[in-house]
């Protein structure tokens, strides 16, 4: 054991609880469906594009806007901006020449929030 490192419990006994895996087997979701979900949740894994998402947030925004907001490049915001569209995460509407973009919906609110909310709890 590594000092000041406490010991992680661990399950000592060789009992299946067969009626709680049957029960947990059928409830879950098919591989697809959670390869998809660890693959939206790879996204969430950019500081960049978490830093785009915090600032959607909060207002609506311009390529122009989230580069000087977040000190980058528009290339480098827009390729990941491209990443967020293709996830469903961030949606864009154009006004004349300028492109706007905007969290794609309420639950991309909701999973930022949540998230946000989890790792600042004390």
């Amino acid at each position: 054991m590594i000092p000041n490192i406490p010991e992680i419990d661990k399950c000592d006994c060789n009992i299946i609880h067969s009626d709680v895996v049957d029960r947990v087997r059928r409830s879950m979701p098919d591989e697809e469906v959670i390869m998809d979900l660890a693959d939206f949740f790879k996204v969430f894994g950019d500081t960049t594009r978490v830093g785009i998402l915090s600032a959607l947030n909060e207002s609506e925004m311009c390529v122009c806007d989230i580069a000087a907001l977040l000190g980058m490049t528009k290339s480098a915001i827009s390729h990941q901006l491209r990443v967020l569209k293709q996830s469903k995460l961030v949606k864009y509407r154009r006004d004349g020449k300028v492109v706007y973009y905007s969290l794609d919906d309420d639950h991309v609110k909701t999973i930022f929030d949540q998230g946000l909310s989890h790792v600042e709890e004390k």
